[in-house]
């Protein structure tokens, strides 16, 4: 592949994360509308026609690193530790 038709792909990935990013925060605005509907009704779960939305609270119990690596040492903290290769696709 040539440097100018890695260049145009390069544009080309750019400009679709731009109107990905766009169409993400149009549905995000579509969203925030429902939200404000069913908080102005109180509910947590609405029906549209064929669609059933819900909107809910759920609790979600993470393991605090910070914490254990106060209470319990570094040393402990670093033996759990394990690293984990990967490969990352940057365009800067």
């Amino acid at each position: 592949m040539s440097s100018e038709m890695i260049i145009k792909r390069v544009e080309q990935i750019k400009a679709i994360e731009s109107f990905i990013k766009e169409l993400e925060a149009e549905a995000e605005s579509y969203k925030d509308e429902i939200k404000a509907v069913m908080n102005s009704e109180a509910v947590e779960t609405l029906e549209a026609g064929d669609y059933i939305i819900r909107w809910t609270s759920t609790l979600t119990s993470r393991f605090n690193t910070k914490k254990f690596k106060e209470d319990m040492g570094e040393a402990v903290y670093n033996a759990y530790l394990k690293q984990v290769a990967s490969k990352r696709f940057s365009i800067a």
